[in-house]
């Protein structure tokens, strides 16, 4: 599980980046460091989330549960910008998909 947590971390880190520089650029360069920061900090609580060590289930079931907890963590976000950021929201949820597909892949 130690090694499922790093990798979740890591991952919701550099999906974090990606979300960020996308943020930014939607934003015409004009997001402040406060927004890009709690933005970029709740990727990686998407993936501690995402991260934990989960019952072990079919990887369809992983999948689904990869976008509730991206759901559930984005929508802390999506709240405190009014519900103006939809894209950012909608991410979330792409994000935890891809960190539960990354993880529960058949070579772990």
């Amino acid at each position: 599980m130690k090694k499922r947590m790093m990798e979740a971390l890591i991952g919701g880190a550099l999906l974090g980046i990606v979300c960020v520089v996308g943020a930014y650029i939607r934003s015409g360069f004009t997001a402040s460091p406060g927004f890009v920061f709690s933005l970029w900090y709740n990727r990686v609580i998407i993936g501690l989330v995402v991260g934990a060590p989960w019952i072990e289930k079919g990887r369809s079931k992983a999948l689904l549960r990869g976008a509730l907890l991206g759901a559930l963590v984005s929508f802390a976000f999506y709240s405190s910008t009014g519900f103006q950021d939809h894209i950012s929201f909608a991410a979330g949820i792409v994000y935890g998909v891809m960190l539960e597909a990354w993880l529960s892949r058949s070579d772990n």
